[in-house]
């Protein structure tokens, strides 16, 4: 059973769970011994875990368990039973209310999700399937774990100087994290088309986040930065050409999965952004990337997904000896792994995007 579906079953039934427990307890101890706070605590905890009407159920119900064990088994003294069912009652409609309160407020963060989550995509279109000789899939994946936005993005583009990527993550979230995006995005489609060499695609994209920067004031002025990956693949070359900006290193994976290996970088580099604090210019590593071989490009989401044991998602170990038929299955595979690694729950957004030469 999936774990969140077992932790939830649980829980739903906690509220249960309390009514029988003060039933039990109302009937083996003395009269003067009341389990008047389980009854009022089962419909408080219904309430962030069920609908209004569960909620309401669960209040009649524990109130006709104390009814029912005062036939059963009097005990104290009729005005003291009154008032203990007067209280099961008045705290079930508050748990109601709490209930209805808490609806709203879930309606109102999904819905300023959903509008974040829209303006993201609109930036972060999936690419074609092919471009030239290149097969490209991206997935992006939103977090389940709670309703903040996340500000992974990718971009690809055929330019005059071959297929250019790339991949990134903004630090921070919430609605400055997608503003990032859409200029880095826009900066990095203006500049694929214009710069002749990648380093002069990362030096755009460095002035356009250092101009949105100076911009933001209090927090985001210290999270605008981007950790990035620019890839090209130049016409008729089986190489890649990488500039890695402080982000985790794509992994190129051999014809029918045989080897998976980090490509790190040769220099490091500070994320896009925060050039002012180390100004050097930008260097460009060259690797071979034969047909039938896979690369894939893709955010920290991936790498710190973590199981219940706490122990992090591994990609080149789980992707290892596996033959995938292109980017789109490769993608599909991985997508499942992660899912079957954390149980269905992770914690961060991630970017994914995968290529190979046909």
């Amino acid at each position: 059973m999936n774990p969140l579906t077992a932790r939830w079953r649980y829980s739903s039934s906690l509220p249960w769970a309390l009514i029988a427990l003060g039933a039990a307890l109302d009937l083996a101890t003395p009269p003067d011994v009341t389990a008047t706070p389980l009854y009022t605590a089962a419909p408080l905890v219904a309430a962030p875990l069920l609908s209004w009407r569960a909620t309401l159920l669960t209040g009649l119900a524990a109130i006709a368990a104390e009814m029912v064990v005062d036939a059963l088994a009097p005990g104290a003294g009729g005005a003291q039973r009154l008032m203990d069912l007067l209280t099961t009652a008045v705290i079930t409609l508050l748990a109601v209310d709490v209930n209805r309160m808490l609806g709203r407020h879930g309606e109102r963060l999904e819905s300023v999700r959903s509008v974040a989550l829209a303006a993201q995509r609109a930036v972060l279109p999936l690419p074609p399937p092919r471009l030239g000789p290149l097969t490209v899939a991206a997935r992006y994946v939103a977090a389940d774990a709670d309703a903040r936005i996340g500000g992974d993005l990718y971009a690809v583009q055929q330019t005059p100087y071959g297929v250019r990527a790339l991949i990134g993550d903004v630090r921070g979230k919430g609605l400055g994290a997608v503003e990032a995006v859409a200029v880095a995005v826009g900066a990095f489609r203006e500049a694929a088309e214009q710069e002749a060499g990648l380093d002069g695609v990362a030096r755009r994209l460095e002035s356009a986040l250092d101009r949105d920067i100076g911009l933001r004031t209090g927090i985001e002025r210290a999270e605008g930065f981007v950790t990035a990956v620019l890839a090209e693949f130049p016409p008729g070359a089986q190489q890649v050409r990488l500039v890695n900006r402080g982000h985790p290193p794509p992994l190129l994976v051999g014809p029918g999965g045989r080897t998976v290996r980090p490509v790190e970088p040769g220099h490091a580099a500070l994320p896009l952004g925060m050039g002012e604090l180390a100004a050097a210019p930008d260097r460009v590593d060259t690797v071979d990337f034969p047909r039938g071989a896979l690369l894939l490009l893709y955010t920290d989401g991936l790498t710190e997904a973590r199981n219940a044991a706490g122990e992090f998602y591994d990609p080149v170990s789980r992707l290892s000896g596996t033959a995938h038929a292109g980017p789109e299955e490769l993608l599909d595979d991985l997508l499942v792994d992660v899912r079957r690694h954390t149980g269905g729950v992770t914690e961060d957004d991630m970017a994914l995007l995968a290529v190979s030469r046909g």
